[in-house]
């Protein structure tokens, strides 16, 4: 590693450090769990996985492209039965801040097209063409109060990139044949591109106007969906504009979920901490907890996440808990979804065990409480 890539390193850590120790905090012990990908398309199925690897396609080699795909009934029903097993002092279950991708590609109409226009469907109908998937177990949750949706995006596609390489390139096409998009790595055959999968970045193809667009045509789905507008937003990989912050607060949108640095196109990382203030009065929440199964199974991720937990507390932040949709999925390998679960399970009881004052809540009544206690000013 050069001298260059350990400063860069060191002085990341280093602004870390002090940004886990700046902002808001609170005397309160709240556990906030902040969960991506919902109602986005990935590997379709087992013999779509198989038949890629057939190919000469690594799709073994990412977690997303090995285990991820549409939440069946099963995957829904097995989750919100580990939730409802555990009560907070407020006699509140443990709730799903679900993230959620509104809108997936229709193939189909994009393929009569020629692949000259983009077509898309709501999740919604996506749902009703996989197998054992269903709106149905969604609303059950939210009724339950264990699983509740907030905006990811309209696509995790960056649309117009994507179109470009469909239009010009048959290794892209034939992974569209299959209804698939993301690849780990963007090796396809003998060539490697661009990543596909973060809707807002900005190149050749795709602009800020562009993504401003997407923005706010997803909000307005999701609230056609829901019922209701969506109070935060996380941008998938992480990677947005300020402007799309503009375009999101005049959309409603107050809270900015994340981690401790963004990736902003064109003008590089920015850094933030817990209950900043941008110049739109948007607060950003920051997550400090990692409980990502899937990625590394010979990690202890309870222990791991217990002391992360006690860290967050001891410096009198709530604990925000980042873990993928991936982690509680059993469609395509079910030992996924079982062993997962099991730690997850785990991870509650110890909570509760080790704090039983803890209070869970979701993004946006966190970001409420913020809100609601810290001075209106704003942060540049």
């Amino acid at each position: 590693m050069s001298i260059l890539n350990l400063k860069s390193i060191a002085i990341n850590k280093g602004i870390k450090f002090i940004n886990e120790r700046r902002g808001w905090t609170t005397d309160r012990k709240i556990i906030v769990i902040e969960s991506d990908d919902w109602g986005s398309i990935r590997m379709p199925n087992r013999y779509t996985y198989e038949n890629l690897l057939r190919k000469g396609i690594h799709v073994d080699k990412s977690v997303y492209n090995k285990y991820d795909t549409l939440a069946s009934v099963d995957d829904l029903g097995h989750l919100f039965e580990v939730l409802s097993q555990f009560k907070d002092k407020n006699n509140n279950s443990p709730v799903i801040t679900a993230n959620t991708i509104v809108a997936n590609p229709d193939f189909k109409e994009i393929r009569k097209s020629n692949f000259q226009e983009y077509h898309y469907e709501f999740f919604t109908e996506t749902l009703k063409r996989y197998p054992h998937c269903s709106f149905k177990m969604w609303e059950e949750g939210i009724n339950n109060k264990l699983f509740y949706p907030q905006f990811h995006g309209r696509e995790h596609l960056n649309v117009n990139r994507w179109m470009y390489f469909l239009q010009c390139n048959e290794e892209v096409r034939s992974l569209f044949d299959m209804e698939v998009f993301g690849i780990n790595g963007n090796r396809i055959g003998n060539k490697t591109y661009p990543s596909f999968v973060p809707a807002l970045e900005v190149d050749a193809h795709t602009t800020i106007e562009d993504t401003n667009s997407v923005l706010k045509e997803g909000l307005s789905i999701f609230k056609n969906i829901f019922k209701y507008s969506s109070y935060s937003f996380i941008a998938p990989n992480y990677i947005w504009a300020k402007e799309n912050e503009d375009l999101l607060n005049n959309e409603g949108v107050k809270i900015i979920q994340g981690v401790f640095h963004q990736k902003c196109p064109i003008r590089g990382k920015k850094f933030h901490y817990l209950g900043e203030k941008n110049e739109y009065n948007q607060i950003y929440t920051i997550r400090n907890i990692i409980f990502e199964p899937s990625d590394f199974i010979k990690k202890d991720w309870v222990s791991s996440c217990l002391k992360e937990i006690d860290r967050s507390f001891r410096l009198k932040k709530p604990a925000v808990i980042c873990s993928h949709r991936v982690n509680f999925i059993g469609g395509i390998f079910e030992e996924n979804r079982t062993k997962n679960l099991e730690l997850f399970k785990s991870l509650l009881f110890s909570i509760l065990k080790k704090w039983p004052d803890v209070e869970f809540m979701t993004t946006e009544q966190l970001g409420k409480l913020i809100n609601s206690s810290i001075k209106n000013t704003i942060v540049k």
